[in-house]
């Protein structure tokens, strides 16, 4: 499949993804919208803290957004298997759009007195509730979207841009954010808040020309029996595919005992002396090792041998974060979490081009959804875990156990999975199961 129409297989090249169209602007608004909405997330918290002085209100914050996001998630995966996936998206972007137009009003008018403080603390959560409603149904129709851009023997290149997007986006959107809200009423004398949100709403509004320009999806799953057996069945599959579940266990517990990035504060003020400087230095440390390696994948593929591959990578992140957890040395630090990024970015992309090649057109909104309840959580929840490891065991210690545990859960996974570790990528496919046999089981 080319843009043309032709059916004849490209060569597989760093760009072979990016020569179709649907892909280029998949990757285009994947960009657009992850940049302003994690722009988004930072001036919020930021605001809401200049107005409130409560640590407990952005705690608030994430609640109201993973609240819809998680409890509905099955529910978005069940919508996307039996909608036009290109209409469902329009509708998705065209909400969150309006939610952060209501959040540039509100807060444009707070600054002229004319919607008192109080008003605005209460819409801004309810704006992000709606966001996490539309967070449940985006991760599940851009996952099919994705899976139909592109030829099937192009996922691992795609996986690579796709994620690399991702981490760029993430990390350049909360610079942004803060650059633009820190700087504009100095320079432009136009107050910080307002110039963003006018900011994210461009963005968000390229991303919906972005998704205009996709063909359209039909749907291939039209349901024969009640969305309860329907959501059954796509959590049957999951569960039921030993590399599928393997995949996401692994990421699930990896993250949720490898959780350092959460103590990175503590290294910084006390083991490391650093302070703020070094933090923000330790943190885009990570990222960069994950940008990197995905730029060095897309010419130099990971999915020669993807299980075994993925154990080698989930080995190298726990080994990376035990050496992180030993060194007092700054840049030896630096060192290890450049690489405890990159090995967590060769699995990010193992694991996304698994799950695409696995799942069956029809269940691909459903898996997804399930995978979204797996992964979706993990990091908070993996944050709580180090947090409250460090109290009872201290710092250096509980970042040492979390490293260990990772690399023992690797451990048993191999042993569960032997047969799975010589399988190269050809001879992965998808189970020719039908709906109707699953839930008969």
């Amino acid at each position: 499949m080319t843009e043309e129409g032709d059916s004849t297989p490209q060569k597989i090249d760093s760009f072979a993804a990016l020569r179709y169209k649907d892909f280029r602007s998949y990757i285009g608004m994947r960009f657009c919208f992850t940049f302003a909405y994690s722009m988004q997330a930072v001036v919020i918290g930021f605001y809401m803290y200049q107005i409130t002085h409560s640590a407990f209100a952005l705690g608030l914050i994430g609640l109201c957004e993973a609240i819809p996001a998680i409890s509905i998630a099955l529910y978005g995966g069940y919508i996307a298997d039996k909608s036009e996936k290109r209409k469902m998206l329009l509708l998705i972007f065209s909400g969150v759009i309006l939610t952060s137009l209501v959040m540039f009003t509100v807060t444009l008018k707070s600054m002229s007195g004319i919607i008192h403080v109080g008003w605005i603390i209460p819409i801004i959560y309810v704006m992000i509730f709606c966001n996490g409603i539309a967070r449940a149904f985006y991760g599940p129709a851009t996952f099919t979207i994705y899976a139909h851009s592109i030829p099937k023997e192009v996922y691992p290149n795609g996986s690579t841009w796709s994620s690399s997007s991702w981490q760029v986006a993430s990390i350049i959107g909360p610079a942004a954010g803060g650059l633009i809200y820190g700087y504009s009423d100095k320079f432009f004398g136009i107050s910080g808040i307002t110039a963003t949100f006018g900011c994210i709403i461009f963005f968000l509004v390229v991303s919906l020309v972005l998704v205009a320009l996709l063909r359209k999806y039909p749907p291939v799953f039209v349901p024969k029996e009640n969305i309860w057996k329907s959501l059954s069945a796509g959590i049957e599959f999951v569960f039921g595919n030993k590399m599928m579940i393997g995949a996401m266990s692994l990421d699930l517990f990896s993250v949720f005992f490898g959780g350092a990035v959460a103590l990175l504060p503590v290294f910084a003020n006390e083991i490391l002396k650093v302070g703020a400087e070094g933090l923000g230095i330790m943190r885009a440390t990570s990222s960069l090792g994950a940008v990197l390696t995905m730029l060095v994948m897309t010419r130099f593929s990971p999915m020669g041998k993807p299980w075994r591959n993925l154990l080698i990578a989930v080995t190298g992140f726990g080994l990376s974060i035990i050496c992180f957890g030993l060194s007092k040395s700054f840049y030896l630090s630096l060192f290890f979490i450049f690489t405890e990024g990159a090995f967590d970015s060769v699995s990010v992309i193992i694991r996304g081009t698994i799950m695409q090649l696995l799942t069956p057109d029809h269940m691909r909104g459903r898996v997804s959804a399930v995978n979204q309840m797996f992964i979706g959580s993990s990091n908070e929840i993996g944050a709580f875990e180090s947090g409250t490891a460090a109290r009872l065991m201290g710092t250096v210690p509980s970042v040492l156990f979390g490293g260990s545990m990772t690399m023992l859960i690797v451990g048993i996974t191999y042993l569960k999975t032997k047969r799975l570790v010589p399988l190269s990528l050809s001879q992965i496919q998808p189970p020719e199961v039908a709906e109707e046999e699953i839930i008969a089981k």
